[in-house]
């Protein structure tokens, strides 16, 4: 029987991938850090593959000034991008409490509604609650953060041993049970490639966001661009969601410029540029690189960010095609037919 389980290769990959699957569900909390692992890590290797193109330099060397660049961009972007948003903090305030202490201000009126309103609710309540989710909220982002620190780490271990990492990986290959893992391979060099395209496309997408975005902020009479730019195509690498993370430092940084006025165009830009990468780019992008419709590139996409949250947004895409391969369907389009 076992034997018989051996040569059926079908019957086989069906079973391996149902234990990749459960072994996912189990470790579904890390997955956040392995699929930032993986992502760092496919971007570095395709960066270093274009870059050996034209210049013959070793591995080690090449990622080693791949990691260091961009940890300088990310400190130039922090180091900048804090201080432009803590002063505008701070002039936003100093506008507020000037508003506040203005003579036209009937502050009795203000004053005695407040008392009122909290007088007639459970203020204490609601405080502590909303207090609980401003926690709740930074804890996700401190461990977001340290969730993205390791993977840039991992990432950079292996892309520095990347020649001895995968010598070594081959040995299971040539193992006793090399049936298993070289169905792994099959299983994870069919979702590489797919998934690859995917990080492509949200490259692409993220520079035609920072464009857009900086274009408009630049008419709306924002200073720093470059450093707003920065910013802008880090969050644009999150799909859809990176365009409403970018909405309250801007926000902020309007109020400080040009008041509520200029909040509103903002906001109005912000909308114009998420719906654009939602509704146009997106499908089209990934329609076009994976040769899926744009009627099931949309489709998988509300599907998928349902069901898988942010996530299923680069996932989705890569996802479907990998079932496509493992049930063998083949993509047929005009050219093919004629060809046929």
């Amino acid at each position: 029987m076992y034997e018989k389980f051996i040569n059926n290769t079908r019957l086989r990959r069906f079973t391996v991938l149902e234990l990749v699957i459960f072994i996912l569900f189990l470790v579904k909390d890390f997955l956040t850090p392995i699929l930032l692992t993986f992502i760092f890590t496919l971007i570095s290797v395709r960066v270093v593959k274009f870059v050996q193109r034209f210049i013959k330099a070793p591995t080690f060397l090449l990622a080693t000034i791949l990691y260091v660049i961009e940890l300088v961009l990310l400190y130039l972007l922090i180091s900048r991008y804090s201080t432009i948003l803590i002063d505008q903090v701070v002039s936003t305030y100093d506008s507020i409490v000037h508003f506040y202490q203005h003579k036209e201000f009937q502050s009795d009126v203000i004053t005695n509604f407040i008392a009122d309103y909290f007088k007639n609710h459970n203020w204490q309540d609601k405080l502590e609650s909303g207090a609980g989710m401003i926690l709740v909220q930074l804890q996700n982002v401190g461990r977001l953060a340290v969730e993205f620190v390791m993977s840039f780490i991992l990432s950079f271990f292996f892309m520095i041993e990347k020649e001895k990492t995968v010598l070594f990986s081959r040995n299971f290959l040539s193992s006793e049970y090399a049936w298993f893992f070289q169905d792994l391979f099959y299983f994870a060099k069919v979702f590489v490639e797919t998934f690859g395209v995917v990080v492509e496309v949200q490259l692409l997408i993220a520079l035609v966001n920072t464009l857009v975005t900086t274009l408009g902020l630049g008419v709306i009479g924002f200073t720093q661009l470059p450093t707003l730019a920065i910013m802008i195509f880090f969050l644009s690498l999150i799909p859809v969601a990176g365009v409403i993370f970018s909405c309250i430092p801007l926000t902020l940084i309007a109020y400080s410029t040009g008041g509520i006025q200029t909040v509103v165009y903002v906001l109005i830009l912000i909308v114009i540029v998420h719906c654009i990468e939602a509704y146009i780019l997106n499908p089209k992008f990934m329609s076009s690189r994976t040769k899926l419709p744009i009627f099931y590139t949309f489709v998988i996409l509300l599907f998928s960010e349902r069901f898988l949250g942010v996530w299923g947004l680069i996932v989705g895409i890569p996802i479907f095609n990998f079932f496509l391969e493992i049930l063998g369907v083949k993509i047929r389009t005009k050219k093919t037919e004629q060809l046929d």
